[in-house]
Protein backbone atom coordinates (compact mmCIF):
# COMPACT_ATOMS: atom_id res chain seq x y z
CA UNK A 1 0.00 0.00 0.00
CA UNK A 2 1.50 3.24 -0.89
CA UNK A 3 1.53 5.80 1.56
CA UNK A 4 0.68 9.62 1.53
CA UNK A 5 2.22 12.14 4.08
CA UNK A 6 -0.32 14.46 5.09
CA UNK A 7 1.13 17.71 6.88
CA UNK A 8 -1.51 20.00 8.86
CA UNK A 9 -0.97 21.00 12.31
CA UNK A 10 -4.16 21.03 13.28
CA UNK A 11 -5.59 17.90 13.97
CA UNK A 12 -9.25 16.50 16.85
CA UNK A 13 -9.35 17.92 19.11
CA UNK A 14 -9.32 21.12 17.25
CA UNK A 15 -12.71 22.14 16.39
CA UNK A 16 -11.54 24.21 13.27
CA UNK A 17 -12.97 24.30 10.05
CA UNK A 18 -9.69 23.24 8.25
CA UNK A 19 -9.44 19.89 10.04
CA UNK A 20 -12.40 18.60 8.58
CA UNK A 21 -10.43 18.74 5.11
CA UNK A 22 -7.87 16.51 6.09
CA UNK A 23 -9.92 14.16 8.40
CA UNK A 24 -12.65 14.31 5.55
CA UNK A 25 -10.18 12.43 3.20
CA UNK A 26 -7.90 10.77 5.07
CA UNK A 27 -11.07 8.75 6.46
CA UNK A 28 -11.65 6.88 3.26
CA UNK A 29 -8.12 6.96 1.97
CA UNK A 30 -6.97 3.24 3.29
CA UNK A 31 -10.00 1.79 1.40
CA UNK A 32 -8.51 3.12 -2.31
CA UNK A 33 -5.16 1.92 -1.08
CA UNK A 34 -3.30 4.33 0.04
CA UNK A 35 -2.47 4.51 3.81
CA UNK A 36 -2.77 8.36 5.35
CA UNK A 37 -0.04 9.56 7.53
CA UNK A 38 -1.03 12.70 9.01
CA UNK A 39 1.98 14.74 10.85
CA UNK A 40 0.31 17.37 13.14
CA UNK A 41 1.04 19.07 15.85
CA UNK A 42 0.12 18.19 19.67
CA UNK A 43 -3.06 19.91 20.63
CA UNK A 44 -0.98 21.37 24.02
CA UNK A 45 0.42 24.05 21.71
CA UNK A 46 -3.22 25.11 20.05
CA UNK A 47 -4.78 28.10 21.26
CA UNK A 48 -8.49 27.13 20.12
CA UNK A 49 -10.77 25.56 22.71
CA UNK A 50 -10.82 21.90 22.69
CA UNK A 51 -13.85 20.16 20.98
CA UNK A 52 -14.76 17.17 23.41
CA UNK A 53 -16.69 14.97 20.88
CA UNK A 54 -14.97 15.59 17.37
CA UNK A 55 -12.54 12.73 17.66
CA UNK A 56 -15.56 9.97 17.53
CA UNK A 57 -15.60 11.58 13.66
CA UNK A 58 -11.66 10.54 12.95
CA UNK A 59 -11.22 7.37 11.44
CA UNK A 60 -8.74 5.06 13.29
CA UNK A 61 -7.24 4.15 9.39
CA UNK A 62 -5.34 7.59 9.83
CA UNK A 63 -2.08 7.14 11.54
CA UNK A 64 -0.98 10.32 13.19
CA UNK A 65 2.26 11.61 14.64
CA UNK A 66 2.82 14.67 16.51
CA UNK A 67 5.37 17.18 17.08
CA UNK A 68 5.79 20.01 19.27
CA UNK A 69 5.66 24.16 18.63
CA UNK A 70 6.53 27.10 19.75
CA UNK A 71 4.10 28.59 22.50
CA UNK A 72 2.15 31.68 21.81
CA UNK A 73 4.16 34.46 23.98
CA UNK A 74 2.56 36.84 26.11
CA UNK A 75 1.91 39.73 24.19
CA UNK A 76 1.32 37.72 21.42
CA UNK A 77 3.50 38.03 18.70
CA UNK A 78 2.63 34.99 16.60
CA UNK A 79 -0.19 33.21 16.67
CA UNK A 80 -0.08 31.09 13.61
CA UNK A 81 0.95 27.32 14.34
CA UNK A 82 1.82 26.75 11.14
CA UNK A 83 4.84 29.35 11.77
CA UNK A 84 5.34 28.72 15.66
CA UNK A 85 5.46 24.90 14.48
CA UNK A 86 7.60 25.10 11.36
CA UNK A 87 10.65 24.22 12.12
CA UNK A 88 9.82 21.17 14.16
CA UNK A 89 7.15 20.27 11.44
CA UNK A 90 10.01 20.26 8.80
CA UNK A 91 12.81 17.98 11.12
CA UNK A 92 9.36 15.58 11.87
CA UNK A 93 8.54 15.01 7.93
CA UNK A 94 12.47 14.78 6.87
CA UNK A 95 13.40 12.13 9.67
CA UNK A 96 9.94 10.58 8.02
CA UNK A 97 10.81 10.55 4.52
CA UNK A 98 14.08 8.89 5.49
CA UNK A 99 12.44 6.30 7.74
CA UNK A 100 9.39 5.25 6.38
CA UNK A 101 8.12 4.49 2.53
CA UNK A 102 6.69 8.01 2.35
CA UNK A 103 5.44 8.49 -2.44
CA UNK A 104 3.46 11.58 -1.68
CA UNK A 105 3.09 14.49 0.37
CA UNK A 106 -0.43 16.30 0.93
CA UNK A 107 0.00 19.77 2.16
CA UNK A 108 -3.90 21.63 2.79
CA UNK A 109 -3.51 24.82 3.54
CA UNK A 110 -4.02 27.72 5.36
CA UNK A 111 -1.88 27.72 7.94
CA UNK A 112 -0.27 28.87 4.24
CA UNK A 113 3.12 28.63 5.39
CA UNK A 114 3.00 24.62 5.77
CA UNK A 115 3.20 24.86 2.18
CA UNK A 116 6.69 25.98 2.18
CA UNK A 117 7.50 22.30 3.63
CA UNK A 118 6.27 21.26 0.47
CA UNK A 119 9.21 22.68 -1.34
CA UNK A 120 11.65 22.35 0.84
CA UNK A 121 11.40 18.37 1.45
CA UNK A 122 11.27 17.65 -2.16
CA UNK A 123 14.38 19.17 -2.82
CA UNK A 124 16.27 16.99 -0.22
CA UNK A 125 14.30 13.80 -0.88
CA UNK A 126 12.55 14.08 -4.55
CA UNK A 127 9.24 12.81 -3.02
CA UNK A 128 6.63 14.87 -4.96
CA UNK A 129 3.88 17.11 -3.59
CA UNK A 130 0.95 18.87 -3.59
CA UNK A 131 -0.95 21.99 -1.93
CA UNK A 132 -4.15 21.70 -1.42
CA UNK A 133 -6.45 25.23 -1.37
CA UNK A 134 -8.85 25.46 1.33
CA UNK A 135 -8.51 29.12 1.22
CA UNK A 136 -6.48 31.57 -1.64
CA UNK A 137 -3.31 32.44 -0.09
CA UNK A 138 -3.19 35.69 -2.51
CA UNK A 139 -6.43 37.17 -2.20
CA UNK A 140 -8.54 40.39 -2.72
CA UNK A 141 -8.19 42.46 0.28
CA UNK A 142 -9.89 45.53 -0.78
CA UNK A 143 -12.65 45.18 2.29
CA UNK A 144 -10.04 45.44 4.49
CA UNK A 145 -7.87 48.03 5.49
CA UNK A 146 -5.68 47.12 8.24
CA UNK A 147 -2.00 46.90 8.23
CA UNK A 148 -1.39 42.88 9.17
CA UNK A 149 -4.02 42.15 6.40
CA UNK A 150 -1.79 44.20 3.77
CA UNK A 151 1.49 42.78 5.07
CA UNK A 152 0.11 39.11 5.20
CA UNK A 153 -0.48 39.74 1.34
CA UNK A 154 2.89 41.19 0.45
CA UNK A 155 4.14 37.63 2.29
CA UNK A 156 2.02 35.75 0.58
CA UNK A 157 3.19 37.09 -3.06
CA UNK A 158 6.45 36.56 -2.47
CA UNK A 159 5.99 33.16 -0.70
CA UNK A 160 3.62 31.83 -2.87
CA UNK A 161 5.73 31.63 -6.02
CA UNK A 162 8.22 29.66 -4.03
CA UNK A 163 6.06 26.85 -2.59
CA UNK A 164 4.25 25.89 -5.38
CA UNK A 165 6.94 25.99 -8.27
CA UNK A 166 8.01 22.55 -8.17
CA UNK A 167 4.57 21.16 -6.90
CA UNK A 168 3.69 18.17 -8.63
CA UNK A 169 -0.05 18.57 -8.43
CA UNK A 170 -2.13 21.21 -7.18
CA UNK A 171 -5.93 20.37 -5.45
CA UNK A 172 -8.59 22.50 -3.79
CA UNK A 173 -12.09 22.86 -2.18
CA UNK A 174 -12.96 23.86 -6.02
CA UNK A 175 -11.30 24.54 -9.20
CA UNK A 176 -11.82 28.94 -9.28
CA UNK A 177 -9.81 28.60 -5.47
CA UNK A 178 -6.42 27.57 -7.23
CA UNK A 179 -7.21 28.29 -10.71
CA UNK A 180 -5.43 31.73 -10.18
CA UNK A 181 -2.65 30.16 -8.44
CA UNK A 182 -1.81 28.19 -12.10
CA UNK A 183 -2.03 31.45 -13.66
CA UNK A 184 0.54 32.92 -11.62
CA UNK A 185 2.46 30.32 -11.60
CA UNK A 186 2.87 28.04 -14.46
CA UNK A 187 3.58 28.37 -18.09
CA UNK A 188 2.25 24.70 -17.93
CA UNK A 189 -0.19 24.08 -15.60
CA UNK A 190 0.70 20.93 -13.38
CA UNK A 191 -1.78 18.29 -12.57
CA UNK A 192 -4.46 19.43 -10.58
CA UNK A 193 -8.00 18.49 -9.55
CA UNK A 194 -11.03 20.36 -7.40
CA UNK A 195 -12.98 18.21 -4.89
CA UNK A 196 -14.78 19.64 -2.72
CA UNK A 197 -15.07 19.00 1.36
CA UNK A 198 -18.21 16.90 0.38
CA UNK A 199 -19.29 15.15 3.72
CA UNK A 200 -18.85 11.72 5.51
CA UNK A 201 -22.59 10.21 5.94
CA UNK A 202 -21.40 8.54 9.21
CA UNK A 203 -21.04 12.16 11.17
CA UNK A 204 -25.02 12.06 10.58
CA UNK A 205 -25.42 8.60 12.22
CA UNK A 206 -24.16 9.99 15.70
CA UNK A 207 -26.64 11.72 17.90
CA UNK A 208 -25.67 12.79 21.07
CA UNK A 209 -28.30 12.42 24.51
CA UNK A 210 -28.87 15.08 26.62
CA UNK A 211 -27.57 17.66 24.65
CA UNK A 212 -28.96 20.88 25.70
CA UNK A 213 -30.34 23.34 22.63
CA UNK A 214 -30.14 26.81 22.02
CA UNK A 215 -33.45 27.35 22.50
CA UNK A 216 -34.49 25.31 25.28
CA UNK A 217 -35.08 27.95 27.65
CA UNK A 218 -37.45 29.71 24.77
CA UNK A 219 -40.65 28.76 25.25
CA UNK A 220 -43.19 28.53 22.25
CA UNK A 221 -40.19 28.75 19.02
CA UNK A 222 -39.27 28.10 16.14
CA UNK A 223 -36.18 27.97 15.88
CA UNK A 224 -34.23 28.72 12.60
CA UNK A 225 -30.47 28.74 12.74
CA UNK A 226 -27.76 29.58 10.97
CA UNK A 227 -24.41 27.99 12.16
CA UNK A 228 -20.36 28.13 11.08
CA UNK A 229 -18.25 31.13 10.22
CA UNK A 230 -19.98 34.75 9.31
CA UNK A 231 -18.29 35.64 5.86
CA UNK A 232 -16.70 39.52 5.19
CA UNK A 233 -18.61 39.49 1.71
CA UNK A 234 -22.02 38.35 3.55
CA UNK A 235 -22.45 41.69 5.05
CA UNK A 236 -25.20 42.94 2.19
CA UNK A 237 -26.83 39.79 2.38
CA UNK A 238 -28.04 40.16 6.25
CA UNK A 239 -28.63 43.46 5.82
CA UNK A 240 -31.02 42.64 3.58
CA UNK A 241 -32.43 39.80 4.72
CA UNK A 242 -33.32 41.66 7.80
CA UNK A 243 -34.53 44.81 6.01
CA UNK A 244 -37.06 42.01 4.32
CA UNK A 245 -38.24 40.43 7.19
CA UNK A 246 -38.99 43.86 8.48
CA UNK A 247 -41.11 44.39 5.30
CA UNK A 248 -43.26 40.99 6.34
CA UNK A 249 -43.75 42.12 9.71
CA UNK A 250 -45.11 45.47 9.01
CA UNK A 251 -47.04 43.64 6.70
CA UNK A 252 -48.37 41.12 9.25
CA UNK A 253 -47.03 38.40 7.36
CA UNK A 254 -43.79 37.56 9.58
CA UNK A 255 -45.02 34.38 12.33
CA UNK A 256 -44.06 36.20 15.79
CA UNK A 257 -42.97 32.84 17.61
CA UNK A 258 -39.85 32.65 14.83
CA UNK A 259 -36.49 32.91 16.48
CA UNK A 260 -33.06 33.58 14.45
CA UNK A 261 -29.89 31.89 15.82
CA UNK A 262 -26.45 32.80 14.59
CA UNK A 263 -24.40 30.09 16.27
CA UNK A 264 -20.67 30.39 16.06
CA UNK A 265 -20.11 33.05 13.69
CA UNK A 266 -16.71 33.54 15.20
CA UNK A 267 -14.75 37.16 15.70
CA UNK A 268 -15.57 38.74 12.16
CA UNK A 269 -14.59 41.96 11.53
CA UNK A 270 -16.68 44.75 11.36
CA UNK A 271 -20.98 44.94 11.58
CA UNK A 272 -22.21 42.78 14.19
CA UNK A 273 -25.29 40.38 12.71
CA UNK A 274 -27.34 41.71 15.99
CA UNK A 275 -26.29 45.46 15.09
CA UNK A 276 -28.00 44.50 11.92
CA UNK A 277 -30.96 43.34 13.89
CA UNK A 278 -31.23 46.11 15.89
CA UNK A 279 -31.22 48.64 12.76
CA UNK A 280 -34.38 46.76 11.63
CA UNK A 281 -36.11 46.80 14.79
CA UNK A 282 -35.31 42.88 15.48
CA UNK A 283 -33.34 42.79 18.74
CA UNK A 284 -35.50 40.74 20.43
CA UNK A 285 -36.04 37.67 17.77
CA UNK A 286 -32.30 37.16 17.21
CA UNK A 287 -29.63 35.32 19.22
CA UNK A 288 -26.01 34.92 18.08
CA UNK A 289 -23.40 33.08 19.91
CA UNK A 290 -20.22 34.03 18.22
CA UNK A 291 -17.81 31.39 19.54
CA UNK A 292 -17.38 28.00 17.88
CA UNK A 293 -19.04 25.32 18.88
CA UNK A 294 -18.07 21.48 18.73
CA UNK A 295 -19.14 19.97 14.81
CA UNK A 296 -21.49 17.13 16.26
CA UNK A 297 -23.02 19.96 18.62
CA UNK A 298 -23.77 22.02 15.24
CA UNK A 299 -24.97 19.22 13.28
CA UNK A 300 -27.12 17.71 15.89
CA UNK A 301 -28.71 21.33 16.13
CA UNK A 302 -29.46 21.46 12.62
CA UNK A 303 -31.42 18.32 12.69
CA UNK A 304 -33.26 19.66 15.52
CA UNK A 305 -34.42 22.79 14.07
CA UNK A 306 -37.22 24.12 12.29
CA UNK A 307 -35.63 25.90 9.59
CA UNK A 308 -32.09 26.02 8.11
CA UNK A 309 -30.34 29.22 7.05
CA UNK A 310 -27.16 29.78 5.01
CA UNK A 311 -25.60 32.57 3.92
CA UNK A 312 -22.95 32.51 0.78
CA UNK A 313 -20.61 35.20 -0.38
CA UNK A 314 -21.15 37.94 -3.52
CA UNK A 315 -17.49 36.15 -4.72
CA UNK A 316 -18.38 33.51 -7.10
CA UNK A 317 -15.84 31.21 -6.07
CA UNK A 318 -16.59 30.78 -2.45
CA UNK A 319 -17.92 27.01 -1.99
CA UNK A 320 -20.49 26.74 1.09
CA UNK A 321 -19.39 23.55 2.90
CA UNK A 322 -21.51 23.52 4.46
CA UNK A 323 -24.12 23.28 2.61
CA UNK A 324 -23.54 19.02 2.66
CA UNK A 325 -24.23 19.53 6.09
CA UNK A 326 -27.61 21.45 5.90
CA UNK A 327 -29.17 19.16 3.08
CA UNK A 328 -28.00 16.06 5.18
CA UNK A 329 -29.77 17.42 8.48
CA UNK A 330 -33.11 17.32 6.40
CA UNK A 331 -34.37 20.32 7.72
CA UNK A 332 -35.98 22.99 4.94
CA UNK A 333 -33.44 25.33 4.21
CA UNK A 334 -33.37 29.23 2.49
CA UNK A 335 -30.07 29.81 1.20
CA UNK A 336 -28.49 32.70 -0.15
CA UNK A 337 -25.24 32.10 -2.50
CA UNK A 338 -23.86 33.47 -5.99
CA UNK A 339 -25.68 32.28 -8.94
CA UNK A 340 -22.43 31.18 -10.11
CA UNK A 341 -20.92 29.14 -6.66
CA UNK A 342 -20.69 25.94 -6.81
CA UNK A 343 -23.23 25.14 -4.05
CA UNK A 344 -26.13 26.47 -6.17
CA UNK A 345 -25.39 23.38 -8.51
CA UNK A 346 -25.47 21.34 -5.50
CA UNK A 347 -28.98 22.78 -4.67
CA UNK A 348 -30.69 22.50 -7.92
CA UNK A 349 -29.16 18.69 -8.57
CA UNK A 350 -30.54 17.49 -5.20
CA UNK A 351 -33.93 19.62 -5.87
CA UNK A 352 -33.12 21.21 -2.98
CA UNK A 353 -33.21 25.09 -4.33
CA UNK A 354 -37.10 26.12 -3.68
CA UNK A 355 -35.95 28.46 -1.25
CA UNK A 356 -32.52 29.94 -2.92
CA UNK A 357 -32.16 33.46 -3.90
CA UNK A 358 -29.24 33.29 -6.33
CA UNK A 359 -27.00 36.55 -6.38
CA UNK A 360 -25.74 38.13 -9.45
CA UNK A 361 -22.95 40.53 -10.08
CA UNK A 362 -24.28 44.33 -9.71
CA UNK A 363 -27.81 43.12 -8.15
CA UNK A 364 -28.39 45.96 -5.65
CA UNK A 365 -29.56 45.65 -2.46
CA UNK A 366 -33.74 46.73 -3.49
CA UNK A 367 -33.50 43.57 -5.93
CA UNK A 368 -32.10 41.12 -3.09
CA UNK A 369 -34.90 42.08 -0.52
CA UNK A 370 -37.68 41.86 -2.98
CA UNK A 371 -36.49 38.82 -4.02
CA UNK A 372 -35.57 37.34 0.20
CA UNK A 373 -39.52 38.76 0.75
CA UNK A 374 -41.25 36.43 -1.79
CA UNK A 375 -39.08 33.65 -0.04
CA UNK A 376 -39.68 33.85 2.98
CA UNK A 377 -42.95 34.81 3.17
CA UNK A 378 -43.47 31.13 1.75
CA UNK A 379 -40.80 29.51 3.76
CA UNK A 380 -42.63 30.23 7.04
CA UNK A 381 -45.88 27.66 6.02
CA UNK A 382 -45.94 24.96 8.02
CA UNK A 383 -46.94 22.51 5.44
CA UNK A 384 -44.17 22.82 3.62
CA UNK A 385 -43.38 19.45 1.14
CA UNK A 386 -39.70 19.63 1.68
CA UNK A 387 -38.34 16.60 0.00
CA UNK A 388 -34.50 17.08 -1.49
CA UNK A 389 -33.61 13.80 -3.56
CA UNK A 390 -30.40 13.48 -1.34
CA UNK A 391 -29.52 10.45 -3.14
CA UNK A 392 -27.84 12.63 -5.52
CA UNK A 393 -25.56 14.07 -3.07
CA UNK A 394 -23.52 10.65 -3.24
CA UNK A 395 -21.23 12.38 -6.19
CA UNK A 396 -20.25 15.12 -3.45
CA UNK A 397 -18.89 13.13 -0.75
CA UNK A 398 -15.70 12.79 1.03
CA UNK A 399 -14.86 9.54 -0.49
CA UNK A 400 -15.55 10.53 -3.96
CA UNK A 401 -12.98 13.22 -3.21
CA UNK A 402 -10.50 10.95 -1.75
CA UNK A 403 -10.94 9.58 -4.82
CA UNK A 404 -10.21 12.45 -6.69
CA UNK A 405 -7.18 12.81 -4.92
CA UNK A 406 -5.73 9.43 -4.98
CA UNK A 407 -6.40 9.32 -8.48
CA UNK A 408 -3.94 12.48 -9.00
CA UNK A 409 -1.41 10.96 -7.54
CA UNK A 410 -1.57 7.40 -9.28
CA UNK A 411 -1.10 9.75 -12.01
CA UNK A 412 1.84 11.73 -10.77
CA UNK A 413 4.06 8.23 -9.42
Amino acid sequence: MKTVLIIYPHWVPANLAGVQRPRLIGNYLKALGWHPLLLTVDSQYYEETPDPVISKTASKDIEVVYTKAYKVTKPRVIGDIGLRAFPFLKEKALELCKTRKIDCIWIPIPSFYTALLGRIIHDKTGIPYGIDYIDPWVRDITNQNDTRAKLSQLVARNLEPYAVKKASFITGVSTPYYWPVIERNFKTPPAHVGMPYGFDPNDHKIHLKDLKMPWDDIPNCKPWIYAGAFLPNSHVFMDAFFNAIKKLKDQGHWDSTIRLFFIGTGPYPAKRITTYAVDYGLEDIVIEQRERQPFLYILNYLSAADRIMLFGSTEKHYTASKTYQCLLSERPLFTVLHAESQAVQVLKGVKADEFLVPYHEGDSKEVIIEAMVDMLRAFQKVDLNWQPDLSELNQYSSKESARALVEIMNGVL
